[in-house]
């Protein structure tokens, strides 16, 4: 089962929502590889994380996470114009904070409560796009 589902019909703005599947080494990797995908297109983009539904990654997982971010630190500094993580959980915003304590977040992000707080701070992302395009 898969980790995690992505909607790249609105690109630039890609979301990746998390199933709630618990994670596993394959399912995990894939998510990291599909991710890896969207950045190979050498197009910059928005992201949004979905958490709302998401399991509680094991510290493997978080290691991979983290370690996945500072192997592709330069993709996506150069293509990631922004992200946004839907997190309403304490426990999951708790583990994220963990992940960048190992390996810092290398794009502005911000961490919402809300589908509606990610639309908000993706819009005004895309307006401030538009206004110096």
């Amino acid at each position: 089962m898969d980790y995690a589902t992505f909607e790249e019909s609105t690109f630039p703005v890609v979301t990746v929502t998390f199933t709630g599947v618990k994670s596993t080494d394959e399912n995990f990797r894939a998510y990291l590889n599909r991710i890896r995908t969207i950045y190979d297109q050498q197009t910059p983009f928005l992201l949004i994380f979905d958490a709302t539904n998401a399991s509680l990654p094991g510290l493997r997982h978080q290691m991979m996470q983290a370690n996945w971010l500072k192997e592709n630190n330069d993709l996506i500094t150069q293509y990631c114009l922004g992200t946004v993580y839907i997190i309403s959980n304490g426990l999951v915003r708790g583990i994220l904070r963990s992940i960048f304590a190992l390996q810092k977040q290398p794009c502005p992000y911000t961490i919402v409560e809300s589908r509606q707080d990610a639309a908000d701070f993706i819009n005004t992302k895309l307006l401030n796009l538009n206004h110096f395009s």
